[in-house]
């Protein structure tokens, strides 16, 4: 009998839970501020490394996240999570800094057409911000997330070269780690190992992370993509909540549940609890008050005890 072999998938991973910012940015009921706090307190039991807390864009373009000074100083930190937080421009990372949030993201899609749809700037004036931004940093590093990197919804195909100049560019400045973020759910296992290989090729020294959205359902496909072509870091959403707000059809990204459930029973370890992490996503249920598209916090594991057990043993 030929046993499962992935030799070149990593044997960890880290996930970086998003469901706080990007999942909630595209919720219409705005949560307030005393239950976000909870649900990232109660975040932080359940082994999760990396929490992208909120974004400080303006409040008038996504008023869910106006509170995101009074979220980040007041949750409990410890002292083994990142909390980090998106960041627009220079006004956005100054706010971030008075936080002493860990990390800051800066977006910047590969097609001009879904940048100026999302921030209202050209790519190239998107990098020129970028670079304002690596200059004023202080404490906190910085990611670059490249938008649309697996396709665009308003120009189809996405260049490489596009990519490539934005990768570039944060390396130059000083970014060390980029995710590719298939915003829209256009990508498809193959797109996802070709280029994520191209990109390991030609930028061996970046550390690279991975973004999927399940818009049209082959986010964990897309995933097991990256991990052959030996991706270790991932993001992903309590529930599968979120989208972007500024692209047509574009739906939740992979729930972080889900992802967990798949992987550790591949037996690649995340370190993440997932009966804990269940117990979040059903309290993020029940805040939101509807049903989430995650599909473990619907049919429960495979095979319940056994994640439980690779938590003893882990510890």
């Amino acid at each position: 009998m030929q046993l499962w072999n992935p030799a070149d998938m990593p044997k960890t991973i880290l996930i970086r839970e998003v469901g706080m910012r990007d999942g909630l940015q595209q919720e219409k009921f705005v949560v307030p501020t005393n239950q976000k706090i909870d649900l990232i307190n109660s975040l932080n039991l359940t082994g999760l490394q990396a929490i992208e807390v909120t974004s400080f864009v303006h409040p008038d373009f996504v008023p869910q996240l106006s509170d995101a000074e009074q979220v980040l100083r007041g949750i409990q930190r410890k002292d083994s999570v990142s909390y980090e937080a998106l960041v627009p421009n220079e006004k956005g990372l100054a706010r971030a800094q008075d936080t002493d949030v860990d990390e800051v993201i800066f977006v910047v899609s590969a097609s001009d057409e879904h940048n100026l749809a999302n921030v209202k700037q050209t790519r190239k004036q998107s990098l020129l911000a970028l670079e304002k931004i690596a200059e004023k940093k202080k404490d906190c590093k910085v990611k670059v997330t490249v938008g649309t990197a697996f396709g665009c919804p308003f120009v189809g195909e996405v260049s490489y070269e596009w990519v490539y100049e934005i990768i570039k560019t944060s390396w130059e400045l000083g970014v060390h780690e980029v995710f590719l973020a298939d915003t829209t759910g256009m990508a498809n296992p193959r797109s996802v190992y070709e280029r994520v290989s191209q990109v390991r090729l030609d930028f061996p020294e970046i550390s690279l992370g991975l973004h999927f959205h399940d818009t049209r359902g082959m986010g964990l496909s897309n995933v097991l993509a990256g991990l052959q072509a030996g991706v270790s870091v991932y993001d992903s959403s309590l529930g599968g909540i979120g989208g972007c707000p500024f692209a047509p059809g574009a739906t939740g990204n992979i729930a972080t549940e889900d992802l967990v459930h798949m992987v550790e029973e591949m037996g690649i370890h995340t370190g993440v609890n997932l009966p804990e992490l269940l117990k979040v996503s059903k309290k993020l249920q029940d805040i939101l008050g509807r049903e989430l598209p995650g599909h473990i916090l619907k049919a429960g594991p495979a095979f319940p005890g056994s994640h439980e057990k690779d938590q003893r043993e882990l510890s």
